[in-house]
């Protein structure tokens, strides 16, 4: 029952009380405690739809028990925040930055004036630009060999962090372009150095989009490596290893073969096999954001996307109700603005470098060590 409320992002009360297992009145409960949404039928009057992805999270919960290690293995999937932090925060479908709606700061505000939201910092960073690391591999392989002298360097206290950390960002973007200038901000120097002045701004847009997305599975990274003591260096290579995934930040590998897929065999079809497969549909669906990821609609209003990235939204939507994530999103924008090779990777990358150091700073200043315990699985223990 989970997987078919998960089709959809509203159901009826009688699709409710049937998949919770539970009377009218139990259900009032669940609402009136704000543990389910319920909002107004648009299609029929006098009758009220409730939140699948609540009712779908309440099941997934009673599935678990309430044994601790059990909620404690949850946590780690998907489950509730377990590390408190001022820096970002989703909720009700929207992301914050320290209180400030992402999206909203997205129509204007520059990439450095994201960074000094997050960083709580007085002013604005400068990011420097540097010549590429001279190396013979992908630009993500160079960023690791350009990052790889900062990571043996100790820890700086509180007065040299912040700007340690822009030097660190500076030097990761650096890697991905080549810049003429270190003047002017970071988002118009990719811009020029891509050929592309023309779509600064869409890139400004992207690098504040992304800036930062709560604790993912790169800024869990790279605080465990701020909290044994690492220097801002390493815990940057912390983040970008674990970012450098399919199933997260490189998630365009998989978005790209599903929309080569479509071209190849026809929207309709590529959608409606892997439904039938039950397969996922990269690009598409959040977990955080079950009415539809905010930075997608926002990035996708802001040009005009190519025809076929343009079908394949509108046929997933129609066949599966599932909305695109950022990924699809900056998918389109690559092919929009023609970047070259790599350019989504590296534009979630630099975006994101600003997120990984606030986190790591922030767990230095906490002061503490993270080390979660396992729960042991093996072969019984032999005395």
């Amino acid at each position: 029952m989970i997987d078919s409320i998960n089709v959809k992002n509203w159901i009826t009360q009688e699709e409710a009380c049937e998949a919770l297992g539970v009377r009218k009145q139990t259900l009032y409960a669940y609402v009136s405690r704000g543990q389910i949404e319920v909002r107004d039928d648009p299609q029929q009057a006098n009758r009220n739809l409730y939140r699948a992805t609540d009712i779908a999270g309440l099941l997934k919960k009673r599935s678990l028990g309430r044994g601790r290690k059990k909620i404690a293995a949850s946590t780690m999937a998907w489950g509730e925040p377990i590390i408190d932090t001022r820096i970002s925060t989703i909720a009700r479908g929207t992301l914050y930055y320290r209180g400030r709606d992402a999206v909203h700061l997205a129509a204007s505000a520059s990439f450095e004036d994201a960074a000094q939201l997050l960083w709580d910092t007085s002013g604005p960073p400068h990011f420097p630009s540097f010549e590429p690391v001279a190396f013979d591999g992908p630009a993500e392989a160079r960023v690791y060999a350009a990052l790889a002298h900062d990571a043996a360097r100790p820890s700086r206290d509180h007065a040299d962090r912040f700007g340690e950390a822009a030097r660190l960002v500076g030097l990761l973007a650096s890697q991905f372009f080549t810049s003429r200038s270190d003047e002017g901000p970071l988002h118009a120097r990719i811009a020029d150095a891509w050929g592309v002045p023309r779509h600064a701004d869409l890139l400004r847009r992207v690098l504040v989009l992304l800036a930062d997305q709560e604790l993912t599975s790169s800024s869990f990274a790279a605080r465990v490596a701020a909290s044994t003591g690492a220097s801002l260096g390493a815990s940057m290579i912390a983040g970008l290893a674990a970012f450098s995934g399919p199933m997260h930040g490189n998630a365009i590998v998989r978005v790209r073969a599903f929309m080569d897929e479509a071209r190849r065999v026809g929207t309709g079809r590529a959608v409606e096999e892997r439904v039938a497969r039950g397969e996922p549909l990269p690009g598409f669906g959040h977990e955080l954001y079950p009415q539809g990821d905010p930075r997608a609609a926002n990035l996708l209003s802001a040009f005009d996307a190519p025809h076929a990235a343009r079908e394949l939204i509108e046929c997933v939507g129609r066949l599966t109700g599932t909305p695109p994530a950022i990924d699809i999103a900056l998918a389109a924008l690559v092919e929009h603005c023609a970047l070259p090779e790599g350019a989504a990777f590296a534009l979630f990358s630099i975006a994101r470098s600003v997120g990984w150091m606030a986190h790591a700073i922030e767990q230095i200043e906490e002061g503490t060590l993270l080390r979660p315990r396992a729960h042991y699985i093996g072969p019984a223990v032999v005395d």
